[in-house]
């Protein structure tokens, strides 16, 4: 962030149990500015409070994230002993909190892979974890794959980003057939470009989308990116995300 700004945003990725079925969801949570924004990503994951209905924290509240280093692409978590303390969350839970610090991390572009340790190192205890799946397969990578909200998101571009022309419109999508839909408005809802796309995959599976917008700037003042799938039932809009942006 610039030297005015306050706050930083960032993605977190909790933990959803429906009774049926348990997955991700992510987040992108705003947070003080801070020197160590891989820090703070992990520390929201513990003891954030997430928004989507359902969703919850799942490590141990009073676990605290010692250090993140990160060399070569692959990130080291360093969690205080607290973090052994999770035992009643199964084989699933255990696994997709450990790809939720994953996914969490990996958000940034410099992290490809993420190892965790406990306290400086990883013993026999640490390596079995929560006494299910265990970190003997790490260091691990991202995976989407299990992330099923929201169904549509906006990596590119971001709130408040000058729009640049063409516009790079990316993201990530699970819906019908993967089609995307997406539109550009000036301050007084004209609509200045439309476009689709075809995700990578389709529902159920995740997949990752990009277009580009081709408009004539309006001028000063800001406009708004909306993309959005359409319910092949009944051919409306659903699953809308709104980006504010800034002209060039």
């Amino acid at each position: 962030p610039s030297p005015r700004e306050q706050v930083i945003s960032l993605p977190v990725y909790y933990v959803k149990s429906t009774g049926e079925e348990t997955y991700l969801v992510r987040e992108v949570h705003r947070l003080p500015a801070t020197g160590e924004p891989a820090v703070a990503a992990v520390q929201e994951l513990i003891s954030g409070t997430p928004t989507t209905p359902g969703a919850t924290p799942i490590f141990p509240q009073n676990t605290r994230v010692l250090g993140v280093t990160v060399k070569d692409g692959l990130a080291t978590v360093n969690f205080s002993r607290e973090v052994l303390d999770q035992t009643a969350v199964g084989s699933e839970g255990e696994a997709l909190a450990l790809q939720s610090v994953v996914n969490t991390l990996t958000e940034f572009p410099e992290i490809r892979a993420v190892s965790l340790q406990v306290e400086g190192q990883v013993d026999e205890r640490t390596r079995d974890w929560w006494g299910h799946v265990g970190l003997y397969s790490q260091p691990f990578r991202r995976d989407l794959s299990r992330v099923y909200e929201p169904a549509i998101w906006v990596s590119h571009p971001i709130p408040g980003q000058v729009a640049a022309v063409p516009l790079l419109v990316r993201g990530s999508a699970r819906v019908f057939e993967g089609n995307i839909n997406a539109r550009l408005l000036d301050g007084q809802g004209n609509v200045l470009a439309r476009g689709t796309a075809s995700a990578s995959k389709s529902a159920p599976d995740r997949g990752d989308f990009e277009l580009r917008l081709n408009f004539t700037p309006p001028g000063q003042g800001e406009g708004l990116l909306e993309v959005f799938s359409i319910n092949p039932r009944n051919g409306s809009e659903e699953n809308l995300v709104k980006v504010n942006v800034k002209w060039p």
